[in-house]
C-alpha cells in the first residue's frame, strides 16, 4: 500500500500503523484519481453534491450491529423517489451513472484535477454571475479543494516499543472516536503475538468461501476465541498465549468444517444468506467438537431441529447476541444435549411454534423469510416459468433467486397501500428473475391464469398461497395477507417439526 510522495522528511521508512485506508483514499482523490479497492473490478468514483444541506450529520462511531445485507435489501426495494430524497441529504456518495447525470452532482476527482469552476458551474446550468447559485456553488467547490491544505497530526512511536505495546496503543486509539469493530481490535492483538497468523486466517476463510460459506473474518476469530476460552467475547484475546491460540485455531477450523458440512447436508442451509446469524455456526461447531464429531442419529436430528428453530426465531438476532451465544456454549461445555439448547430457545421466545400473528409486520429482512425459502424448497417449489426448483445456486442471471411481490408493489402503492404493507412477508414469493420481469406490475388476477394453466395448482400450494381467486383482487389485499399468514404458519411449523406445540 503506497501513495505518491514529493519528499520523505525522515531518514528511514516509517510504517503507518493506523489510517492506511483513509490516507490512501484521500491521496487518490486529491490526485484526481478514483479510489481503488481490493476485490472490486472497477475503481470507486465519489460524487460531490453542490446542493448539499448546510448542516451535516457527523458519524462518530460505527454500529457493530448494523446489518449491511438488510441495508442493501432496503435500498434495493426503495422507490426511486425515496432513494433520490435520501441522496439529496448527502454531501458525498459513491457514483452511479444516474446520479452523475444530474446537474448538481460533480465528480470529486474532476474537481481536484482543475482549479477552474467553469465546467462544473456550466454543467449545473449556471450561465451568469447573477444566478443566485453562482456564489454558493463557487464557495463549495473552493471549500472542497481546501482539503488539499488540511494539516493532519501524526504521532511517531519509539522504536523501543514491543509489538504488544504498539498493539495496545492501536487498541486504545481505536477505542475512541470512530470505533473499529471489536474483531478488528482482537485481530491486532492476536497477530501481534502470533506472527503471520493473518495469512493463516485468510487461507481458511478462502477455504470456507469455496464451500459456499463466505464469512467475515470476525466470525472465524470469534470461533477461535470460543474454542480457546469457552466463551465468545474478544476481551480475552490480548491475554491468550501463542500456544493457546495455535492449539485453539486447529480445533476451531475442524469444528467450522463440521458446521459447514452439517448445515449443508443435514439442515439444508447451503449458504450464509440463509442464516439469520452466523453465530449459529459457532454453536454447531462447538457441539460437534464436544461430541468428538460422533453424533448418534437422535443427536443429529435434534441438533438439526435446534439449528432450524434458532434460525427461524432469530435467536442471535435480538438483544445481547454474545450473551445468548455464551449461554449455548456454556450448556455444551457442561455436557448439555441438543434438547437443552432447544429448551433455551423455548425459554427465550415462550414457545417454539410460529403463529399467524408472528408474521404480521415482517418483511424480507426477517429471519422467518429465510425459513420460508427453506420450507418451500423442501416442499419442492419451482419457478413458475422454467420449472426449475427454487435454489440459490442456479447459474446465470436469468435463474438468480429473486423474491416477487405477489401483489406488485407498484400496483399496491398506486391503490393507496403503504410501502411497508406492500413489503409484508405474506406478499412475498420465490421465483426466478425472468418470471419476475415477465410479471412486472400486473395484478395476480391478470398474470396468474397463464402460469396456473401451465404449472397447475401446485404453483400456489407449494408456496402457501391461498387459492381463492376472490382474494386476488387488490381491494381485498389485507384479507389475502391474513389468509396467507395462516397457511404460512402451518407450513413453517410442519417444516420445523413443532406442529404439536
Amino acid at each position: 500500500m503506497a501513495i505518491t510522495q514529493a519528499a520523505n522528511p525522515y531518514a528511514a521508512t516509517r510504517l503507518l500503523l493506523d489510517g492506511q485506508q483513509r490516507l490512501t483514499s484521500l491521496s487518490a482523490v486529491i490526485r484526481g484519481e478514483p479510489v481503488k479497492v481490493r476485490g472490486r473490478v472497477k475503481p470507486i468514483e465519489l460524487l460531490f453534491n453542490l446542493e448539499h444541506p448546510e448542516r451535516q450529520e457527523i458519524i462518530t462511531e460505527v454500529d457493530e450491529d448494523a446489518d449491511d445485507e438488510a441495508t442493501e435489501m432496503d435500498e434495493a426495494d426503495s422507490t426511486e423517489d425515496e432513494l433520490q430524497r435520501r441522496f439529496e441529504r448527502m454531501t458525498f456518495v459513491v457514483a452511479t451513472n444516474k446520479l452523475a447525470a444530474l446537474p448538481q452532482w460533480v465528480k470529486v476527482s474532476e474537481v481536484f484535477k482543475s482549479d477552474s469552476d467553469t465546467s462544473f458551474l456550466k454543467g449545473a446550468g449556471i450561465v451568469g454571475f447573477d444566478d443566485p447559485r453562482y456564489e454558493k456553488y463557487s464557495k463549495r467547490l473552493a471549500q472542497l479543494r481546501r482539503i488539499r491544505k488540511y494539516v493532519y497530526r501524526m504521532d511517531v512511536l519509539e522504536r523501543s516499543l514491543t509489538y504488544e505495546e504498539v498493539t495496545e496503543i492501536f487498541v486504545r486509539v481505536n477505542s475512541l472516536g470512530a470505533k473499529l469493530r471489536s474483531s478488528d481490535l482482537a485481530l491486532a492483538q492476536i497477530t501481534a503475538r502470533w506472527r503471520h497468523s493473518l495469512e493463516v486466517f485468510q487461507k481458511f476463510q478462502a477455504e470456507c468461501a469455496k464451500l459456499g460459506f463466505e464469512l467475515d473474518l470476525g466470525i472465524h476469530l470469534k470461533t477461535l476465541i470460543a474454542f480457546a476460552t469457552g466463551q465468545s467475547r474478544f476481551l480475552t484475546a490480548g491475554r491468550l498465549s501463542l500456544d493457546v491460540l495455535q492449539t485453539a485455531w486447529k480445533v476451531a477450523t475442524e469444528g467450522m468444517r463440521f458446521a459447514i458440512n452439517f448445515l449443508k447436508s443435514n439442515v439444508g442451509i447451503d449458504s450464509p444468506a440463509l442464516l439469520s446469524s452466523p453465530f449459529l455456526m459457532i454453536v454447531v461447531a462447538y457441539f460437534g467438537h464436544a461430541k468428538g464429531y460422533a453424533l448418534s442419529p437422535e443427536e443429529s436430528d435434534r441438533l438439526r431441529q435446534w439449528a432450524l428453530l434458532a434460525n427461524a426465531k432469530g435467536r442471535f438476532s435480538r438483544g445481547s447476541s454474545e450473551t445468548i451465544l455464551d449461554q449455548d456454549l456454556s450448556i455444551i461445555s457442561k455436557g448439555g444435549s441438543a434438547d437443552a439448547l432447544i429448551d433455551r430457545v423455548r425459554l427465550q421466545f415462550g414457545r417454539l411454534n410460529i403463529t399467524p400473528e408472528d408474521l404480521e409486520g415482517r418483511d424480507q429482512r426477517s429471519s422467518l423469510f429465510k425459513t420460508m425459502f427453506l420450507t418451500f424448497r423442501a416442499l419442492g417449489a419451482k419457478d413458475w416459468t422454467s420449472n426449475l426448483q427454487i435454489s440459490l445456486d442456479h447459474s446465470g442471471s436469468q435463474h438468480r433467486l429473486q423474491f416477487h411481490h405477489f401483489f406488485p408493489k407498484a400496483l399496491l402503492t398506486k391503490n393507496g397501500f403503504s410501502s411497508r404493507e406492500a413489503d409484508d412477508i405474506a406478499n412475498l414469493t420465490f421465483i426466478g428473475g425472468r418470471t419476475n420481469r415477465k410479471i412486472s406490475d400486473k395484478a395476480p388476477s391478470v398474470y396468474l391464469a397463464d402460469f396456473m394453466a401451465k404449472q397447475g395448482p401446485g404453483l400456489l400450494t407449494l408456496q402457501s398461497i391461498p387459492s381463492d381467486p376472490k382474494l386476488f383482487d387488490v381491494g381485498r389485499y389485507r384479507e389475502f395477507l391474513a389468509a396467507r399468514r395462516v397457511l404460512l404458519a402451518k407450513a413453517l411449523n410442519e417444516f420445523l417439526g413443532v406442529s404439536g406445540e
